[in-house]
């Protein structure tokens, strides 16, 4: 039991030269980069605030949950052992989980299943089992969580087909587009290692943890307004960015322009 504790116990060995800039440390730029997810996290929780408090509070999971994949991202780096890879990789899972069971929308639920409620009750118990199946070949588990993503891609082209927002639209590019080059690095840096190993470049995945914490931003910031939009309307949601919004670049967010009192009651 002690083994799967062990520096290096993990059979997923990143490009980054082991322990070169640190003793303690087996990949010091991936394990550095990890901090990331603690600087965006609480950016997210405070300005998607409004909204979750809104629509549902449970969003705030979200954006705690990658606080914790940080934590493991980190753990997993600095150790290379067999639990951090573990704890890295569940805990994205449990981010997918969670977002299924938030933003999925309610007219591509299965025929079977009524409400939103029985929806994440379904998600919950597909994730355990996923959970618990994930550790008879753990190699393959970043592959699938992969699946999980191109899925949500194709969800969200589905959702916008028919929409003419210039601002929607131009956030679902730029989330694409991050996620896109986030993977790129990710795929450069598990196959062509050689390649950037001759030319002293290996921090791809480090890179990739950075995209892919602002890609997640801009993409639960754009399933959540689609969601809005959807499911509380009278709040009349509009998309701006942090820090300033005249920039047209930065943080996205969800204002709510109405409130509670513009809600039309029958």
């Amino acid at each position: 039991m002690a083994g799967v504790f062990s520096y290096e116990s993990s059979e997923v060995d990143w490009c980054e030269d082991n322990y070169k800039h640190s003793e303690n440390i087996v990949e010091f730029f991936n394990t550095m980069s990890s901090f990331v997810f603690f600087v965006i996290s609480p950016i997210m929780l405070y300005l998607l605030h409004p909204y979750a408090k809104e629509r549902n509070l449970a969003v705030h999971l979200v954006w705690i949950m990658m606080i914790f994949v940080g934590i493991f991202s980190l753990y997993f780096h600095m150790t290379l052992s067999f639990m951090g890879q573990m704890l890295d990789e569940l805990s994205i899972l449990w981010v997918l989980a969670i977002g299924y069971s938030l933003w999925f929308p309610r007219r591509h639920f299965p025929s079977f299943i009524k409400d939103r409620k029985s929806f994440s009750r379904l998600v919950f118990i597909i994730t355990v089992v996923t959970t618990i199946s994930s550790f008879v070949k753990p190699t393959a588990n970043a592959y699938a969580l992969n699946l999980f993503a191109i899925h949500i891609l194709y969800s969200l082209c589905m959702e916008l087909k028919s929409c003419t927002d210039q601002k929607v639209l131009r956030l679902a590019h730029a989330s694409v587009g991050l996620w896109v080059l986030a993977i790129s690095c990710w795929i450069s840096d598990r196959f062509t290692c050689s390649f950037w190993q001759r030319i002293n470049f290996c921090y791809l995945h480090a890179i990739w943890h950075i995209l892919i914490v602002v890609a997640t931003a801009y993409g639960s910031t754009l399933v959540a307004y689609l969601d809005a939009s959807l499911e509380i309307p009278y709040s009349l949601p509009d998309l701006q960015y942090w820090p300033r919004d005249n920039w047209g670049m930065g943080i996205p967010y969800i204002v709510l322009k109405g409130t509670t009192k513009t809600r039309k009651r029958c």
